[in-house]
């Protein structure tokens, strides 16, 4: 099955909650990376996962 870009980012993104300056680094990326509707989506998913990676 074919992973979108936006899921991959998601992925990427959760792997590198670890460290704030990578995690920062792969989030502006992937905003260039991913279309106009798929950042917004991305934006609004790392509000709601913001608990779920309490390391930042």
């Amino acid at each position: 099955m074919k992973t979108s870009m936006l899921e991959y980012c998601k992925q990427i993104l959760q792997r590198v909650t670890f460290d704030k300056r990578l995690w920062t680094k792969e989030y502006r990326k992937s905003l260039q990376w991913l279309t106009v509707s798929e950042s917004k989506q991305l934006r609004e998913w790392v509000r709601s996962s913001k608990h779920q990676m309490s390391r930042l």
